[in-house]
């Protein structure tokens, strides 16, 4: 009796579960899958409450998400495509291997798109929308590392020529070239998103898909079917920004976004998860976020073993082998597949008897299979509430064989012997002699033949070609602005304001104006009432897509939290990063969407260049259009929040923005100017620039703008008070810069009051752009020598003053030694070099020395150096101002 009890208790075991699993099977027939999810879910929720604990996992099998029966019809011609897809691999492989073969380590990437070839094949025969007269046309993040691929595609086009192809990565040659990833900057009618900093593509194109949807909520642009495509590596989800904001995605219910992952396993260097699943890992990130997730890992050859598949052993298998086993599998040969993969059960080797080693090797993966791509792309594009990823196994440097065919070193893959040419040439039925092939030349079939024929006509069906960039915007009307910025030019009249509460003043009534107030976009990272813009929530409204479904706490306040469909303001939250995004999504709408919106995105400074400097890069390429504005900025200026808070060097960051122009404005007079030509350079002229202002949080008086100092302030200084002293023993000439330059004012007075030196006041809102200019003279004077030379500016503006020359800012010294070359002479640069304190604007500015009495003693130490005065003068203003002379050196301590 002992020996049979577990027996029957296996066998009571099989029977309930057999019944369990006909009744569901009744469930399915009788009430479909909606059904039995909700009796599913009823099931699990009554076993928890009487103590049932059951893991929770957000995996599926390691199989593909659409079942074989239930597979979208493949609509195109297979063998047509095979062919075009062949061709592409081809020229995108020899336009690598001639690049460096004309110039050795030139570089560029061979196995990224060998990987991914179905998976944008697929899409440019079936999906991708071009922007035709009857749709909007998609939206697509080309993987950066693919961008071979994409070239020799538009070579097959007719898009670009052999000679373009021939010079990829050596843009300077004559015809020019091809740039090396996705540069719009570089090729402005090609590539609409750099993206090969990795993790920048797929954020961007996450808050895109919003901007599309903020576009049509708010009558901007008409209701489309368009979709935001996003490809990247598996390997790149490691960067924070590829999933740092897919939340956003699916709370927003961005059915018009599809990531298309490309799941080869391999990053640089190995395996991207080689001791784990990185498609179940990824699987369970996306699920737990919200999404739609599509898994593409088997072929269509697999469809009959995973049908014999009764008892699971299969599915199992497959579950359990980690990615450096799969990518070894990869490489070996179909002999060491059926020992280590198959022959781990014996009933495993008997499903796969009937094939040969060879047939072994073949089966491909889902990735690499066009029909499963097709299926899971149609269902992405059919479905609605969420978001959709498609992960799709692929083999990274799938078919260029030995070279490097799923190789750890495949990345770094840039040439092929002629051997390795040949095999490529022959596995993939390209027409080109044995003769030619180590020339590794381009090939391209006649326009009239079946392959370019095809590929055309797809194209036309879809809209036309991608990628495109075009710009049709007409210029904006500004004719409004001068009236509407002429407040700012009289002064506050005794009242104190910040430069902060000037820009929200002004954002204001750009929000109101006729010609552009629907175009403006502002752009905050939950810091609206730290930069007092809480009038606008009531004013213009917060976007949300679904509007407001609750009563905010303060309902029956003036300002309350209003959300709204057709709301203004982007409210992104503590997320800089995501903040940028829709800066860049909306500083590019003129040319993605056909909007000329302004965006004006406003940040604690420190947070912005050096948290977001690698998407301020990709707005500079992008070639985005719009306001960045720095406020509570100034190291100095924002007193009390310390280190990590206080600013002193985001211009010296911005500087290196070769297309963005950056301004550190003192009063309201000057951003006004700043702001109205800015609006007219981009939105009227069309210049791809973009600008960076600094505003403060101090508040002081804002005096009347002084008559022709407009010129001044946009090419960055201009004198703002002369000496009243006609009569004086030194002279000087004092520039100060943002919050400094009321010190630089007190300066003035207390040396012509104590001692009896003659001082002019100079404003410099940006050293960048006298910096520039002064650089642009010297370069037109090196190559025009028998010219009459350029002076630079800040030359002119010093040209026939007296005195000394000292420059006080609230950034690092650099930014004001940057211009000292041009200097008639020697400059003393006081600045804010060094962290910053937990402390009271006064101690601050005495900390780093910017104070007006560091400015008297830097003017009297250098009057003194000139022999204009005795030396004793200095050490007496020492002790009289109360000067330590053995303080702490702050830009060390």
């Amino acid at each position: 009796m002992l020996k049979t009890a577990p027996k029957d208790a296996a066998e009571l075991e099989a029977l309930e579960t057999r019944e369990w699993l006909e009744s569901l099977d009744y469930v399915l027939k009788s009430g479909g899958p909606v059904r039995v999810s909700r009796l599913l879910r009823e099931l699990s929720d009554h076993a928890r409450r009487n103590g049932v604990k059951t893991p929770f996992t957000a995996n599926t099998a390691y199989i593909n998400t659409i079942p074989a029966d239930e597979q979208a019809p493949f609509p195109g011609s297979r063998e047509i495509e095979r062919r075009i897809k062949s061709l592409v691999r081809w020229n995108a492989l020899a336009m690598v291997v001639k690049a460096n073969k004309a110039e050795d380590g030139i570089g560029g990437h061979i196995s990224t798109y060998a990987s991914a070839a179905t998976l944008y094949e697929v899409g440019f025969n079936h999906f991708f929308k071009g922007k035709g007269d009857d749709n909007d046309g998609d939206i697509i993040y080309f993987q950066g590392h693919a961008a071979p691929g994409i070239y020799a595609r538009a070579f097959l086009e007719g898009r670009l020529s052999a000679k373009k192809l021939e010079n990829f990565r050596r843009e300077l040659k004559e015809g020019g070239g091809l740039s090396s990833y996705p540069h719009p900057w570089l090729m402005p009618d090609f590539w609409e998103f750099p993206t090969v900093s990795m993790g920048l593509g797929p954020i961007c194109a996450i808050y895109q898909a919003r901007f599309m949807h903020y576009l049509e909520d708010r009558g901007l642009k008409k209701h489309s079917n368009s979709k935001v495509w996003a490809f990247l590596g598996d390997g790149e989800t490691d960067e924070p920004e590829s999933l740092g904001a897919i939340t956003l995605a699916s709370r927003e219910k961005l059915d018009n976004l599809i990531f298309v992952i490309n799941c080869n396993l391999q990053r640089l260097d190995g395996p991207v998860r080689g001791n784990g699943q990185i498609i179940q890992e990824l699987e369970a990130v996306f699920r737990g976020a919200g999404w739609n997730v599509l898994k593409v890992i088997w072929g269509g050859e697999w469809d009959a073993l995973l049908a014999k598949d009764t008892d699971g052993l299969l599915v199992k298998r497959m579950g359990e082998v980690v990615d450096g086993e799969y990518q070894k599998y990869a490489v070996e040969s179909g002999a060491y597949v059926r020992e280590h993969f198959w022959g781990e059960d014996p009933r495993l080797l008997e499903m796969v008897a009937h094939l040969s080693d060879e047939q072994l090797k073949k089966l491909t993966l889902g990735g690499h299979d066009p029909a499963k791509v097709y299926a899971a792309y149609k269902a992405a594009v059919e479905h609605t509430g969420q978001p959709t990823v498609i992960l799709a196994r692929t083999i990274k440097g799938y078919g260029i064989g030995e070279a490097g065919e799923g190789k750890n070193v495949t990345h770094q893959q840039k040439k092929m012997n002629e051997d390795e040419l040949r095999a490529f040439r022959t596995r993939f039925g390209i027409p080109i002699a044995d003769e030619e092939v180590s020339k590794a030349p381009f090939y391209r079939p006649s326009d009239n033949s079946p392959e370019v024929t095809y590929l055309k006509e797809r194209r036309k069906q879809l809209g036309g070609f991608v990628p495109s960039r075009t710009v049709q915007v007409e210029p904006l009307k500004i004719d409004s602005l001068p009236e509407l910025f002429k407040e700012f030019h009289g002064g506050s009249e005794g009242r104190k304001a910040s430069t902060t509460m000037v820009f929200v003043r002004m954002l204001a009534k750009l929000l109101r104006d006729k010609e552009i107030g629907e175009l403006v976009v502002p752009i905050v990272p939950d810091e609206a009432r730290t930069f007092g813009m809480e009038a606008l929530f009531r004013q213009v409204g917060i976007y949300s897509r679904v509007g407001q479904l609750y009563e905010p706490v303060d309902m029956d306040t003036l300002l309350y939290y209003k959300e709204a469909k057709e709301g203004q303001i982007l409210e992104e939250g503590i997320n800089e990063a995501g903040s940028i995004s829709s800066f860049i999504a909306a500083g590019s709408a003129y040319a993605t969407h056909g909007v000329n919106t302004i965006p004006f995105f406003i940040y604690y400074s420190m947070f912005g260049m050096q948290r977001v400097g690698d998407l301020v890069w990709a707005a500079a390429d992008t070639r985005t259009r719009g306001f960045l504005l720095g406020g509570t900025a100034g190291r100095t200026t924002l007193s009390g929040e310390g280190l990590q808070h206080q600013d002193g060097h985001s211009h010296l960051l911005s500087l290196a923005v070769p297309n963005l122009i950056s301004y550190d404005p003192t009063f309201a007079y000057e951003i006004a100017v700043i702001i109205e030509d800015g609006i007219r350079r981009m939105y009227k002229d069309g210049e791809s620039v973009f600008y960076y202002l600094t505003v403060m949080n101090e508040t002081y008086e804002m005096p009347p703008m002084p008559e022709g100092a407009r010129d001044g302030i946009l090419k960055g200084l201009y004198r703002l008070r002369s000496s009243s002293k006609k009569k004086a023993k030194g002279k000087a000439q004092l520039v100060g810069a943002g919050a400094i330059l009321n010190e630089v004012l007190k300066a003035q007075q207390m040396l012509e009051k104590d001692y009896d030196v003659a001082a002019d006041v100079w404003s410099a809102p940006s050293f960048q752009e006298l910096y520039r200019d002064g650089h642009a003279c010297e370069r037109w004077n090196r190559l025009h020598p028998g010219d009459t030379p350029r002076v630079p500016y800040v030359t002119q503006c010093f040209e026939g003053t007296e005195g000394v020359i000292v420059v006080a800012s609230d950034y690092v010294k650099a930014m004001a030694d940057s211009i000292d070359r041009w200097m008639p002479r020697r400059i003393t640069s006081l600045g804010t070099d060094g962290f910053g304190r937990s402390e009271g604007r006064a101690s601050l500015r005495e900390f780093f020395e910017v104070d007006a009495r560091f400015i008297v003693v830097a003017t009297l130490g250098d009057l003194a150096r000139e022999g204009v005065i005795d030396v004793g003068v200095v050490k007496r203003a020492i002790v009289d101002l109360k000067i330590d002379p053995e303080k702490s050196n702050p830009a060390v301590s």
